[in-house]
């Protein structure tokens, strides 16, 4: 019996080692099994999510939290994550999308038409989630304070009503577009160009006559991979205010194809906001040159831009500001559009030859809106260029940017790789050659800003030197000492060198390689000539609303203009 005693305990102590053995494997092995169900199960509901993305009429978008109080339109709950449309602003529970497709209609970008011309349509009524600080075009009182699914908005005019106001002669009124009807274009006018176009008629002008005089309808092309990203939320919030088929995303649509739109509308009464930077900007002003190619001048566009890149100097020079970040509405940036003025902008033609091997000579050839440059200036712009390829996700706001091009800039002060430049380059303006001083870069400028929105030309002191302006058929020539030089002129310590106005622009690069770029674009280049000659014109807007002392001379120009 002693011995029994003695020998239980070893087989208790193997026992226990196996319980804690196993269990030790299934607190380990339990929280691996449950993170993966969670995980398939969630992987599953996106691609269920993604597949109604895909099939449903409604620009649905997911959000983990919405941003304000926010009510299922389908089952009345209150919702923290969800779907939303970025058309017509509906909001549901997941669960609820599928009731969503079936039971609520959408924006529609046409109707049907019996080919005449209409000038109005019915209110498209969504309940619930209206606007903060929106009021009742009835009783004037304010909407949307209950915190329940309350009270209506029109997707078209955004107009908003409460529940007990909503009577049933409102319900049957007529929608008239609201605040942005002369830049919005209504559904039905779509059919019936559509109708016109299939009875073979060409009678746009008497049915575009219909709409008044002030109809300037708007085409909105955003680039969602300028700046701070900020074009994946103005997308959205452009097709709640406007026509959804007149927003496009420069990411899916290239330029040329969007602006065929404006030959479905009026005469010369289609205006354009490029969302994007100085690059945006010139793409789409190409896309406008090939309108002219193709005989299409009687629908050109005038162009208005909100700033989304890094330097923006364009942008600025139109008076539209240096960078966007969502500080002013939209409503208020399409109230800018309808208000600005028309100018025209020069636009010029880059010629670089190359010295090639047994004298062959093999060009390159670039549109220039804003400036050439030479020098330490294309210099940052290249190394810039050149990490951004590398590393594109490090790139996404305007400060970090802003940050690589003085550490580069900073390098290129102690480094000064385009010393002598005076040595290595002959400058001819209108045919005339220029004597150069011991500088490191120089500078040719169509517009007013420069280097992220310094004014280069004007400068500081009493120096009697003309105007530049964008539309007189005139550039102006400056030259830096270096980068060091570059940042004293952009905190108005330091002037450049003045080199002089011409119509035509000639430097010859000898023996060597030196950085230049055009509007932001740089590369390395070698012995080459660049001749730079005018081109054509753009119609842009101006945006004549808010004005800086820097500012004043331009609204001279265009005072003398109209006069």
């Amino acid at each position: 019996m002693a011995g029994e005693e003695n020998s239980s305990p070893p087989f208790s102590g193997v026992f226990a080692d196996c319980s804690l053995a196993f269990w030790t494997l299934c607190s380990v092995i339990l929280p691996v099994v449950i993170t993966l169900w969670c995980s398939f199960q969630r992987s599953r509901r996106q691609v269920l999510r993604r597949d109604i993305f895909r099939k449903s009429k409604h620009d649905w978008h997911y959000t983990d939290l919405f941003g304000q109080p926010t009510y299922c339109c389908v089952c009345a709950q209150h919702i923290l994550q969800g779907a939303f449309c970025n058309c017509c602003g509906l909001c549901v529970h997941e669960g609820c999308l599928k009731k969503a497709d079936h039971h609520f209609h959408c924006k529609e970008i046409m109707m049907r038409s019996n080919g005449e011309p209409h000038t109005s349509m019915a209110h498209h009524w969504i309940r619930g989630n209206v606007p903060l600080c929106s009021y009742c075009v009835v009783c004037k009182q304010q909407c949307g304070t209950q915190p329940k699914l309350c009270d209506y908005r029109c997707v078209w005019c955004q107009h908003t009503v409460h529940d007990d106001c909503m009577q049933s002669s409102l319900k049957s009124e007529m929608c008239h577009f609201g605040e942005f009807r002369n830049l919005i274009i209504p559904p039905y006018y779509l059919s019936t160009i559509n109708q016109i176009r299939k009875d073979k008629r060409t009678d746009y002008g008497k049915l575009a006559s219909s709409y008044g005089k002030h109809w300037t309808p708007i085409i909105i092309l955003a680039n969602t991979r300028s700046g701070n990203n900020m074009g994946e939320t103005l997308l959205g919030e452009l097709k709640i205010l406007l026509n959804p088929v007149q927003v496009f995303d420069l990411s899916k649509i290239s330029p040329a194809k969007a602006l065929q739109l404006c030959t479905l509308l009026p005469y010369n009464s289609a205006r354009v906001l490029v969302c994007g930077g100085d690059g945006t900007v010139g793409w789409v002003l190409d896309a406008i040159d090939e309108m002219k190619i193709k005989g299409q001048e009687q629908y050109i566009p005038q162009v208005a831009i909100l700033p989304l890149g890094t330097g923006n100097d364009l942008s600025n020079t139109l008076a539209w500001g240096a960078g966007y970040a969502g500080e002013v509405p939209v409503e208020q940036i399409l109230r800018n559009v309808m208000e600005a003025d028309g100018i025209k902008l020069d636009r010029w033609k880059v010629q670089v030859t190359n010295k090639g091997y047994y004298n062959l000579r093999k060009q390159k050839v670039f549109t220039m809106n804003n400036y050439f440059s030479i020098g330490p200036d294309a210099l940052m712009a290249l190394n810039f260029h050149a990490h951004r390829e590398k590393t594109p996700s490090l790139f996404s706001s305007r400060i970090i940017n802003k940050a690589v091009y003085f550490f580069y800039g900073t390098k290129d002060c102690l480094v000064q790789e385009c010393k002598d430049l005076n040595k290595k380059i002959e400058l001819e303006l209108d045919g005339e050659r220029i004597d150069l001083p011991n500088l490191e870069g120089i500078i040719v400028l169509n517009i007013g800003y420069w280097g992220g929105g310094c004014r280069l030309w004007e400068g500081m002191g009493d120096e009697p030197y003309p105007l530049a302006r964008y539309d007189d058929g005139l550039l102006e020539v400056a030259g830096v000492y270096g980068s060091f030089h570059c940042a004293q002129i952009q905190v108005k310590l330091a002037n450049p060198v003045r080199l002089g106005q011409a119509h035509t622009v000639r430097l010859i690069l000898k023996n060597s390689k030196m950085p230049m770029q055009v509007d932001g674009e740089p590369w390395a280049q070698g012995p080459c000539t660049v001749t730079i000659t005018h081109k054509t014109h753009a119609l842009m807007l101006y945006h004549s609303g808010e004005q800086t002392d820097d500012d004043v001379h331009i609204t001279e120009i265009l005072k003398c203009d109209s006069g």
